[in-house]
Formats: C-alpha cells, structure tokens, sequence
C-alpha cells in the first residue's frame, strides 16, 4: 500500500465489523482459523535530493531536500548514510514571508499535517518540517528508527536547516512537538538571539511517574548505555496502542498516516536514547535561559491507559501535563503557559474545538511577541 499523501486529512469512522460464523468443512481448516500472515515489509520513503528542492513523495503541494550530515551510520546499520529532511510547501507564494517557522515532530512521528502549514501561512509565515536522522522522510532501511544517544547531536541538522531558511526569511521560529519540544528548547538555549520565538506543542520537559524512579534510573542507564547502548529498554507492554486507536482513521479517528513511518506497534525504547532524554531533562531542570519569548501548549489532562477507553481522544495519553507546566518555568524569562481543554497529546491533531482553540492561542501570541514585519516586495 501507497504511503503517498497519507495527509492529516479528516475521514469517516470505520464502523465494526459484525460477527460472521465460521463454517466447518470436514478435512479443511476454515480461513479465518488459519495463521495470520507475516507484515508486510515496510515501504521506505523516496529519499530526497541533496542539491535541489524535489516534489515531495508523501503529500501533494509539499517539495522536499535532503541535508547531508557528517554523523555516520552505526555499524549494525548499515551503510545508508544519515541524512535530514526539509520539507516546505511547493507552491511560491506560500514561501513569501519574510518571517519562517521551522517544526520538529515528535518520537516515532513525521510531517503529514498540511493543516498546519496552511495555519502558518494564514499567520504570515513560510512552514517548514525538519525530520530528524532516522525519522520519517529521513528513515532507511536499517536504520535504528528515533535513535541518539545525545540530542545535542541534532544541532547539525537544526544549523543545516535554520542557515537554508535564512536565506530567505529574516525572523525565524522554531516550533517542536513533544520529543522535538525538548530538542528545539536545548538547542534555542545553545543559539541565544538567533531566534525570533519557540512554540511548544506538548514538549517533553519531564518524566512522568515517581522522580524517586527517575534518580534510580540514571546511574543504571550510565553504565548500561556504556555497554550496549543500542539494546532495547524493558517497559510494560500496554494491551494496544491508546494513541493510535484514539488518531488513526482505520480505528475511528479522524487522521489518516503512514504505519510505515508513524508505527501502530511500540517501537524498541534504546538505553542510549532514553539517557539521552533524562540529560536534557536535567539540563531543563537546572534552568535553560532562552532569551526568546516560548509558548508552551498542553492540554488541560492527562491520561494514562493500558486499553482504549473513549475519554482517550481528548485527552494527553503519552505525558504528563501537569508535570510539564511545572518545569515550563524554567525555560526562560518569556514562557507563556497555554493549556487547551479537550486536546490529545499532538495538540494540532485534536478534536474540535480543541483543535481551533489551540491554533487561536498560538495566533494571538504570535500578534503580541512575533510583530509582523513590512511585506516583501514584488
């Protein structure tokens, strides 16, 4: 199946199929009683030109390149290089801003939102996706998928990616959801006065569950990140995955995505990537002093669930929010708390009219701390 224009498009609910009775024929073994087949291989995306801008392989009305990286591939991976994606609308007076925004998606995640870039472009900003290495557009076979161990590393693509749209936009913001909230704070905090603005969408700033767990975890993931740090970390298994069934359209939600690049089964947790995460959640613990004015958005509840419950689709099923506006403080001396009731963990996929009263909270504060500057002229 085509994971082409797999858009965050809304769909109709699938309805549940009725129960038919198997049919027993003496010396057969009914279909339905028969071994499911293995999955099919993952269909890897189009990699993207290093030299030019190219359609985009995923959505229509999107263009796309490719960012060399010196990083190199692990050993067990292969020998497909590393590289980032930069994915932007196609059409010219989409990109006519002076101003910019550049998003990073999240853990497990990939651009498929043009909703949100036709709401940058109605704020008088030219949008930008950056996928990461090993994420989305980004992703080769053999790739570790969402692997690093330090994500200080992700500076070569966010200065690869920020000098590109510079040379056309004169003020630019950077925007991250969850896993690349916390990217984009540590790396705002590292590039003082480079950026116009930060805008949070759920960013994962905390750890949920008892710090106590948190403090013994530490010492365990040093060494153990020491030894193998591309071995996978044991968590609990959840009887499905709450967020896909609460999104996806073949569930009953309102999105349509590739499983290819957005998997519905829990992707392997690495010990080097995991310490990772709890070293930038420490460094925002000690305070980041980002002297740009940041938006951070929630939703207003979380909750956790092993199983699908209904109450799953308007709520943060992945983060712990109140834990998250507890350290937003920290990011600097212009953060701005928006908590939106009825919003999911990606709060630009929520149900109406969360989905409305999440964009209108990041318009209103784009009008008081990203003033507009004069057109361009023709």
């Amino acid at each position: 199946m085509s994971i082409r224009n797999r858009a965050a498009t809304t769909a109709e609910p699938v309805p549940a199929k009725p129960a038919v009775p198997v049919e027993i024929v003496p010396g057969e073994v009914p279909a339905e009683l028969l071994p499911e087949a293995p999955p099919a291989e993952p269909e890897w995306p189009v990699a993207a030109p290093l030299d030019r801008w190219a359609p985009d392989s995923l959505l229509d009305g999107f263009e796309c390149r490719s960012l060399p990286l010196e990083a190199e591939p692990l050993e067990a991976e292969g020998d497909e290089p590393l590289t980032a994606t930069l994915v932007r609308p196609s059409e010219p007076r989409r990109r006519a801003h002076r101003r910019a925004v550049v998003q990073l998606h999240g853990w497990n995640d990939y651009f498929f939102h043009p909703h949100v870039a036709e709401f940058w472009h109605q704020q008088g900003f030219a949008f930008h996706a950056l996928e990461l290495r090993r994420y989305g557009r980004s992703l080769r076979e053999g790739h570790l998928r969402g692997y690093v161990d330090d994500l200080a590393a992700y500076q070569q693509e966010l200065d690869a990616a920020l000098a590109m749209v510079r040379e056309d936009h004169d003020a630019v913001v950077l925007a991250g959801h969850s896993t690349g909230g916390l990217t984009a704070c540590l790396y705002a905090a590292e590039r003082p006065g480079e950026l116009a603005g930060v805008v949070l969408n759920s960013p994962w700033l905390d750890m949920w569950g008892p710090p106590a767990v948190t403090s013994m975890l530490k010492p365990l993931l040093k060494e153990w990140s020491r030894r193998a740090p591309t071995s996978a970390f044991p968590l609990p298994e959840s009887e499905e995955n709450v967020y896909a069934r609460a999104m996806h359209a073949s569930h009953g939600g309102e999105w349509d995505y590739s499983f290819d690049l957005k998997t519905q089964a829990s992707e392997p947790i690495r010990v080097g990537w995991l310490r990772a995460i709890l070293q930038g959640h420490a460094k925002v613990a000690l305070g980041l002093d980002i002297t740009c004015p940041v938006l951070v958005t929630t939703s207003t509840k979380t909750l956790f669930l092993r199983k699908y419950r209904e109450e799953a689709r308007g709520v943060d099923t992945v983060l712990d929010v109140n834990r998250i506006n507890g350290v937003a403080w920290r990011l600097g001396n212009q953060v701005t708390l928006s908590r939106i009731e009825g919003g999911t963990h990606d709060l630009s996929l929520s149900p109406e009219p969360a989905r409305t009263a999440w964009f209108e909270s990041i318009a209103r504060w784009l009008r008081a701390y990203v003033p507009s500057p004069l057109p361009l002229e023709e």
